[in-house]
């Protein structure tokens, strides 16, 4: 028998066979140079038409696409006609006579080193970039381009990681499970995953030592990957595929614990439309609005016009229900020309998100304004928080110009250890908290959560991030006056809208822990509330406090998901 251990991003019980992803394309050799007998500018003249031929071929591929799938394709298809890269490698043939092939292997590499030394959202472009030159490599080879395997029966994919060309193109009838080696829980293939309810396990070490047509079984819920399949497995992978027929349904109303204990469930967004698919998944409002989709890819502030325009439209879909709406989180992965500064040395740790209205304090004013004036016109419950609070100085800050516009209720993100610590203090000068367990458990951990190697430290069931969610909760009902105050009850709420939200079993912890709402991707949101409601109050305080009080996340999870039976009986 051989088992193998990584990241669980997406739940999951699964039997099948392992096919395996095609290796990378090959890196031409150093010294190829332009064929004997070749003019040079024919040979460069080969790049635009093959780039251009890949362009189409992903253009294709996006108009079968759907959702976030179909944007994917489109942004690498537009990466592919950047000019930026063939002009480079047309100068490489032209001037240094080495073949197309090789000068568009190293103009890849210039364009995407050259992203990643920006850092952040940028330096998650080079994986783009580095694709893109794969296949237009392929192209000039007559080679077929990397890809999902093209077979009959549906499959178990493994790969080294999956290009976004390629995770768009996932079919959860055809995969029915993804195993990568490399890879993060917050990595675009985990995020997409999760989005189409497909079983996913990523920084999975030794994963290629199983043959293509290895007969396993995957646990996604777990993180394990076995080759002995046994009939109890056959039992989980079978209840997998009886949810998968028979869908669990959500019609909104929050999640009730079998005690009668309510848990508002809520849903991250990003934009308009994605407003609209949360609210035909019945969420009960949105716990998590990001608001940069307006801010990135523009050389310019947007206007307080065109924010406020926009921020109405998300609105719109959710009269009389609470909407969250988190402020400008530029800076780190997602930086900005007119805000960050793109020369600082860890951005992550740097100027970022409200820590840029210290010097440059119009761009979150100007923001506050357009959703003070959209709020006006709404009928939703229009929330307000600001991201990355440290101090309690900057809380009050962010507070009294929420005040000023009489924007309330005003509340903070607890990201970092320091905010959670000190949550008493911080939640006696605002409204409410809102737990982000994605950068709170980077900085808890001291791991960076771009980066597949630590994949194993940026795990949420980490009993020290636990411990300062707990005592976030702790802290918020301190302020609020009622030590005792859970759920609906709780005057100074504290929700939790970080990727940890939508695992069942982490749910369930995360309540007993003192957490009054969760906020998640829609898809989420009926396995969630059925696995809520198959506890009470109090157990889910006892197996939150197994959490905290184990030794490692893997142990902790172990005993929480040992007393939730009906995670077996879903498959998940």
């Amino acid at each position: 028998m051989s088992q193998y251990t990584g990241v669980a991003v997406s739940p999951g019980r699964v039997v099948g066979t392992i096919r395996t992803m095609a290796p990378p394309v090959a890196e031409p050799p150093a010294d190829e140079k332009v064929p004997d007998g070749i003019d040079p500018t024919v040979e460069a003249e080969r790049i635009p038409g093959a780039a251009a031929a890949v362009q189409q071929s992903l253009t294709r591929l996006a108009e079968r696409a759907k959702g976030e799938g179909r944007t994917i394709l489109e942004a690498t298809a537009q990466m592919a006609a950047d000019p930026s890269l063939t002009q480079t490698a047309q100068g490489l043939v032209l001037t240094g006579g080495k073949s197309a092939a090789r000068a568009v292997w190293e103009a890849g590499d210039q364009v995407a080193n050259m992203l990643e030394g920006l850092g952040g959202y940028m330096a998650e472009r080079a994986t783009d970039v580095r694709d893109v030159r794969g296949r237009i490599v392929a192209e000039l080879r007559g080679e077929q381009a990397p890809g999902i395997p093209e077979v009959e029966e549906p499959f178990i994919l493994t790969a080294i990681d999956l290009a976004p060309a390629d995770t768009a193109t996932l079919d959860p009838d055809r995969v029915l499970a993804l195993v990568t080696s490399d890879g993060g829980p917050q990595s675009h293939t985990a995020i997409l995953a999760r989005q189409l309810g497909l079983p996913a396990i990523v920084a999975a070490r030794g994963i290629h030592a199983f043959p293509d047509g290895t007969e396993v079984f995957v646990d996604a819920g777990l993180g394990t990957i076995t080759d002995e399949v046994t009939d109890e497995h056959h039992r989980f992978a079978q209840a997998w595929v009886e949810l998968q027929k028979n869908p669990l349904t959500y019609e909104g109303g929050g999640a009730v614990l079998s005690d009668g204990t309510e848990v508002q469930l809520l849903a991250n967004i990003g934009n308009a439309q994605d407003a609209e698919k949360a609210a035909a998944a019945h969420a009960d409002g949105v716990g998590l609005f990001r608001t940069e989709f307006l801010f990135l890819d523009r050389e310019d502030e947007p206007s307080v016009e065109e924010q406020t325009t926009a921020y109405a439209e998300v609105f719109s879909h959710f009269p009389g229900q609470k909407v969250v709406v988190r402020t400008i989180d530029a800076g780190a992965d997602k930086p900005l020309p007119f805000l960050t500064d793109a020369d600082e040395p860890n951005p992550a740790l740097g100027v970022r998100a409200y820590r840029t209205s210290w010097e440059k304090r119009s761009v979150l004013t100007n923001q506050l304004d357009a959703i003070a004036a959209a709020a006006k016109a709404s009928e939703a419950t229009v929330w307000v928080m600001a991201p990355m609070i440290s101090t309690v100085e900057d809380t009050e800050d962010f507070a009294s110009m929420c005040r000023e516009r009489d924007l309330a209720p005003a509340g903070i993100m607890v990201e970092t250890p320091s905010a959670a610590i000190t949550a008493d203090r911080q939640l006696a000068e605002c409204d409410f908290a809102s737990i982000g367990t994605n950068d709170l458990t980077q900085y808890t951990m001291a791991a960076d959560r771009q980066l597949g190697s630590l994949a194993h430290l940026n795990n949420p069931w980490q009993p020290a991030v636990l411990a300062l969610v707990q005592a976030t909760c702790t802290g918020a009902r301190r302020a609020g006056g009622d030590p005792e105050a859970f759920g609906a009850k709780a005057n100074k709420p504290v929700g939790v809208c970080g990727e940890a939200a939508g695992d069942p079993g982490l749910a369930v912890v995360l309540v007993g822990l003192g957490v009054n709402s969760l906020s998640m991707t829609p898809r989420s949101l009926p396995t969630v509330a059925k696995v809520l409601s198959t506890v009470t109050l109090e157990q889910a305080k006892e197996l939150a406090a197994k959490a905290v009080a184990a030794r490692t996340a893997e142990e902790g999870r172990d005993a929480v998901r040992a007393g939730l039976p009906i995670l077996g009986e879903l498959g998940l």
